[in-house]
């Protein structure tokens, strides 16, 4: 009995123990919400939170727009041969900047100019053909006239009787005959000079023909590959040699959203300044606007447009990556923040406002356009009015907060690692 009792006894120990356990559980569970709940209540929670700001400002932007665009040729040239034969040398080498007329490559001429020895020496004999039909006209011209002095002494000596009718016809049938052979003789030095011009066309072309034999530069700028190399034997019109682009000036392709097709009618004619910068950095290059295309891609709802820019230093190649800004007017009166101020959320962009009674309310806005570490507000904001920049993190509406002004580094981030954005509140209540 005495054993059982005491194995009672051990075995209520552990279950009072366990209940004091929890309880012990449930007080500190209660301590730690009571502590948590605590800031809501004064205390730490009242602390103004220091933020930095800026102040809404108002001023004369340029309405612009910034797309990603590429590089193009002003103009693209297939080098191809105009005759048939072998390459005997080239004169230039592989990406050489090359002007209009310069010599690149030579073909084997010496049948060209055989044939053209040939053609040379039929003119020379077309043109000793035409002086010998003149000389035959001149001899027969001459006795033509030797013909018409004796008819006219003929018809003299027959009016006296001295002559024959029969005799006096002879000297008729003679000066006829006389004035076919001139006919006859004129129209040998026509066909002589016909057939010397044949000659002399012949001579031209076969000039021309030769002069192909010489593969000039037909643009100024850059070749790429010599893709046949001398000693092999290439085909007229059909064998590419080499390829030159123009890049001086160049095109820069981009397109832009349909939205801005109003902008664009309405500066029709207007040469609009644009701007290029390549996508690794450098310098701008700037140029204008030189055609947009005269319908919308359907499929991405973009106008595809091209500028010209000169170029000068050549930094810009064909088929690189730029960014390029389209100045479409100016937009008065505009309300600038800087853009860190900015947040997105899932019901758009919004910005904290400080209030004269130092708490900040959160504000809607709608960005028009960014201009470097610059936005453009359309709508939510007034000029003058002060906005959090840095510190947005720990904020919610209504929060109290200890302001300090943005220093004289510019507008934009601080560069000292600034605290990552918040997430929008929900409306009517704290940010997520």
């Amino acid at each position: 009995m005495v054993l059982f009792g005491r194995f009672r006894s051990n075995l209520r120990f552990p279950c009072a123990a366990g209940v004091v356990a929890a309880a012990v559980a449930l007080t500190g569970c209660n301590t730690e919400r009571t502590a948590a709940a605590a800031p809501s209540k004064g205390g730490r929670g009242d602390a103004a939170t220091l933020v930095l700001v800026a102040k809404a400002i108002q001023r004369d932007v340029p309405i612009q727009a910034e797309v990603i665009g590429s590089v193009e040729a002003y103009s693209t040239v297939s080098v191809r041969p105009q005759i048939s034969g072998q390459i005997l040398q080239s004169y230039f080498k592989e990406g050489d900047f090359v002007k209009a007329g310069q010599l690149l490559l030579t073909i084997d001429p010496r049948a060209i100019e055989a044939q053209l020895n040939q053609l040379e020496a039929q003119y020379q004999k077309d043109q000793a053909g035409i002086l010998q039909a003149k000389a035959a006209l001149a001899r027969d011209q001459a006795q033509q006239a030797n013909a018409k002095g004796q008819l006219q002494r003929a018809a003299e000596l027959m009016k006296e009787g001295i002559i024959s009718k029969e005799q006096y016809d002879q000297y008729v049938a003679n000066d006829g005959a006389l004035n076919a052979t001139i006919n006859a003789d004129l129209a040998a030095i026509e066909n002589a000079k016909a057939q010397a011009g044949a000659s002399k066309a012949a001579v031209e072309n076969q000039k021309v023909q030769l002069s192909y034999t010489k593969i000039l530069a037909p643009i100024s700028g850059r070749t790429g590959t010599l893709l046949v190399k001398p000693g092999n034997v290439v085909t007229a019109n059909t064998t590419e040699l080499a390829t030159i682009n123009q890049l001086q000036p160049v095109y820069v392709s981009f397109a832009l959203p349909e939205v801005h097709l109003s902008a664009l009618r309405a500066n029709a004619g207007k040469k609009l300044p644009v701007s290029v910068v390549p996508e690794e950095g450098g310098q701008p290059h700037t140029g204008t606007l030189a055609f947009y295309e005269n319908s919308v891609d359907t499929n991405s709802g973009t106008i595809r447009l091209k500028a010209t820019l000169e170029n000068a230093d050549r930094a810009l190649w064909p088929g690189q990556f730029v960014r390029v800004t389209l100045k479409l007017g100016e937009h008065n009166a505009a309300v600038l923040i800087p853009s860190q101020a900015v947040q997105s959320g899932q019901d758009g962009t919004f910005v904290y406002v400080v209030k004269p009674d130092s708490k900040v309310e959160f504000r809607e806005v709608t960005v028009a356009q960014r201009l470097g570490d610059e936005s453009v507000i359309g709508k939510g904001l007034e000029a003058g009015e002060t906005v959090v920049t840095e510190g947005t993190l720990r904020l919610v509406p209504g929060a109290r907060v200890s302001v300090r002004e943005r220093g004289e580094g510019g507008r934009g981030g601080s560069g000292q690692g600034d605290p990552p954005r918040a997430a929008p509140p929900q409306k009517g209540g704290r940010p997520g």
